[in-house]
Protein backbone atom coordinates (compact mmCIF):
# COMPACT_ATOMS: atom_id res chain seq x y z
CA UNK A 1 0.00 0.00 0.00
CA UNK A 2 1.11 3.66 -1.02
CA UNK A 3 0.89 6.81 0.62
CA UNK A 4 1.11 10.26 0.05
CA UNK A 5 0.26 13.36 1.77
CA UNK A 6 -1.14 16.46 0.16
CA UNK A 7 -3.00 19.27 0.42
CA UNK A 8 -5.52 20.56 -1.75
CA UNK A 9 -5.86 23.88 -1.55
CA UNK A 10 -9.22 24.61 -4.21
CA UNK A 11 -11.92 23.54 -6.09
CA UNK A 12 -10.67 23.18 -9.05
CA UNK A 13 -7.55 21.37 -7.34
CA UNK A 14 -10.19 18.79 -5.75
CA UNK A 15 -11.56 18.20 -9.63
CA UNK A 16 -8.22 17.39 -10.70
CA UNK A 17 -7.18 14.86 -8.24
CA UNK A 18 -11.14 13.24 -8.08
CA UNK A 19 -10.37 13.06 -12.05
CA UNK A 20 -7.18 11.11 -11.57
CA UNK A 21 -8.49 9.12 -9.14
CA UNK A 22 -11.61 8.02 -11.35
CA UNK A 23 -9.56 7.04 -13.96
CA UNK A 24 -7.45 4.74 -11.81
CA UNK A 25 -8.42 0.84 -11.79
CA UNK A 26 -7.76 0.32 -8.10
CA UNK A 27 -9.45 1.59 -5.04
CA UNK A 28 -7.91 5.47 -4.02
CA UNK A 29 -8.98 6.62 -0.93
CA UNK A 30 -7.93 9.87 1.10
CA UNK A 31 -7.62 9.36 4.95
CA UNK A 32 -8.42 12.72 7.31
CA UNK A 33 -8.67 11.59 10.93
CA UNK A 34 -10.45 8.69 11.25
CA UNK A 35 -12.51 9.71 8.33
CA UNK A 36 -11.59 7.20 5.23
CA UNK A 37 -13.00 8.48 2.19
CA UNK A 38 -13.19 7.31 -1.58
CA UNK A 39 -11.53 9.31 -3.64
CA UNK A 40 -13.38 8.97 -6.80
CA UNK A 41 -16.22 10.74 -4.53
CA UNK A 42 -16.20 14.29 -5.87
CA UNK A 43 -18.53 14.46 -3.00
CA UNK A 44 -17.32 12.61 -0.16
CA UNK A 45 -13.73 14.82 -1.10
CA UNK A 46 -15.45 18.07 -1.03
CA UNK A 47 -16.98 16.96 2.56
CA UNK A 48 -13.63 17.03 4.07
CA UNK A 49 -12.02 19.91 5.90
CA UNK A 50 -9.71 20.61 3.48
CA UNK A 51 -7.56 23.10 5.52
CA UNK A 52 -4.88 21.07 6.60
CA UNK A 53 -3.29 17.70 5.14
CA UNK A 54 -4.85 15.02 3.59
CA UNK A 55 -2.95 11.47 3.72
CA UNK A 56 -4.00 9.50 0.43
CA UNK A 57 -3.86 5.49 0.14
CA UNK A 58 -3.93 3.38 -3.06
CA UNK A 59 -2.73 -0.55 -3.80
CA UNK A 60 -0.82 0.11 -7.21
CA UNK A 61 1.68 2.33 -9.04
CA UNK A 62 -0.25 4.63 -11.69
CA UNK A 63 1.70 7.27 -13.64
CA UNK A 64 -1.09 10.26 -14.09
CA UNK A 65 -2.02 9.67 -9.90
CA UNK A 66 1.47 9.97 -9.14
CA UNK A 67 2.12 12.54 -11.21
CA UNK A 68 -1.47 14.37 -9.25
CA UNK A 69 0.56 13.71 -6.04
CA UNK A 70 3.30 15.06 -6.45
CA UNK A 71 1.59 18.20 -7.44
CA UNK A 72 -0.36 18.93 -4.47
CA UNK A 73 2.53 17.19 -1.99
CA UNK A 74 2.91 18.62 1.27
Amino acid sequence: MFKRRIQLRTVDDVREFVKAADKCSFDVNILNGETLIDAKSIMGVMSLDLSGELVVCYGEEDTLLEQTLKKFAV
